[in-house]
């Protein structure tokens, strides 16, 4: 849902892409996704950010239906990204008497999106819990180094007690859907945050000391209930502790057979009392929300083909994945099927020792070319061995 008025004094000028592919070129949004943008008025006028140019003429009609006949005095800049970044330079050649706001590393890193000068006549430099008044409203700063770029920092607004989290308590989707914050939202920040698990962690430390009211982040809804189950939810996922009782089997099948050991490994899973069981075939199904079960739940079965003395290629980019994203604190069993020399166990393997805080089942079960019938009690063993 989409509010133009978060307040009184703050305003919701940000935009829905509905006609993207695919965010960053590579994350699937079947229901898009919004750059979120704002506008505070009091004596002095701060906009918070920009959006990507995909976005700019509906952006600027929103922003000069809601300026009128004023112009603002500030642009605070809390993430270079270009889905954020992207009218920078477009709003500052509108607003020449604007000045930008912005920490040191963005000010460093501005030239390299934008060729524009900047006297130092319009930059404000801020750090580390500077303030900045606007008149009876007062942002304070507060950096956010690589949560998940470099530059990021974020905004509290002390009077009204908002935060401008940057791409924190951000999802995916346009803010005109109606659908559950919990699965997009996790699914945005294990595919996008989640390597800077210790990042996030410090800048919820500082949040802690905060009194929030509303955060207001630069993708999905404005949050302004139950604050403390958001907050709650990135506690779990940047600390990587599983979320929930249950097992994801990751299978990376060629000809069908290793998916079928997969549905008889769930079908004993479910049988011997698992809570949730969820497949992902890693050649077929999303990437991404492969990541993101693998992170929710706490057990995970790898499955694949051996393939060219290794592993079938789209399970060795699932487990070069999560190595990336600083998967750890599972349990991980395997299953290997091979032909004349299986391979995929060994592989796999070599990847997952790469990851802390892993606990391996054992022992593997090795499939050779089809499932049989003496491969059921092996089955059943390794699901006692992960269940136990």
């Amino acid at each position: 849902m989409k509010d133009t008025f978060i307040s009184d004094s703050v305003v919701y000028v940000g935009v829905d892409d509905k006609t993207i592919d695919l965010f960053e070129s590579q994350y699937v949004v079947p229901n898009g996704v919004s750059y979120n943008s704002y506008i505070i008025f009091d004596d002095k006028i701060a906009v918070m950010d920009t959006v990507d140019k995909r976005g700019t003429e509906e952006w600027l009609a929103n922003v000069k239906k809601a300026l009128g006949d004023k112009k603002p005095d500030y642009l605070v800049v809390q993430h270079l990204e270009p889905d954020h970044a992207g009218n920078i330079q477009t709003l500052a050649e509108m607003f020449p008497d604007m000045k930008l706001v912005a920490n040191k590393k963005t000010f460093q890193m501005l030239p390299q999106f934008f060729d524009m000068e900047l006297p130092e006549s319009r930059t404000v430099t801020v750090g580390e819990g500077e303030t900045l008044s606007l008149g009876s409203h007062t942002l304070q700063f507060f950096m956010a180094p690589m949560v998940h770029w470099p530059e990021v920092m974020v905004t509290y607004e002390q009077s009204e007690k908002i935060l401008f989290s940057a791409d924190g308590f951000g999802k995916f989707g346009a803010l005109d859907t109606d659908e559950d914050w919990t699965c997009e939202a996790r699914r945005y920040y294990m595919n996008i945050v989640g390597k800077y698990g210790a990042q996030v962690q410090a800048l919820l430390k500082k949040a802690a000391t905060l009194d929030i009211a509303t955060i207001c982040p630069l993708h999905g809804p404005i949050l302004k209930e139950d604050l403390g189950f958001y907050i709650g939810k990135y506690q779990i996922w940047s600390s990587y502790e599983p979320e929930d009782d249950g097992v994801v089997i990751a299978c990376a099948s060629i000809h069908g057979n290793t998916r079928k050991a997969a549905d008889k490994l769930a079908e004993i899973l479910e049988k011997k009392g698992a809570k949730k069981v969820s497949i992902f075939d890693l050649a077929r199904d999303d990437m991404a929300e492969a990541i993101e079960d693998s992170y929710r739940y706490d057990k995970l079965v790898l499955m694949a083909a051996s393939y060219d003395g290794g592993v079938f290629p789209c399970m060795e980019d699932y487990l070069n994945h999560l190595r990336s994203k600083n998967f750890q604190k599972r349990k991980i069993a395997y299953v290997q099927n091979g032909s004349w020399a299986p391979s995929a166990g060994k592989t796999m393997k070599a990847i997952v020792e790469q990851m802390k805080n892993i606990t391996e089942i054992e022992p593997m079960v090795t499939i050779k070319s089809t499932l049989k019938p003496e491969n059921i009690p092996e089955l059943e063993a390794l699901a006692d061995a992960l269940l136990g």
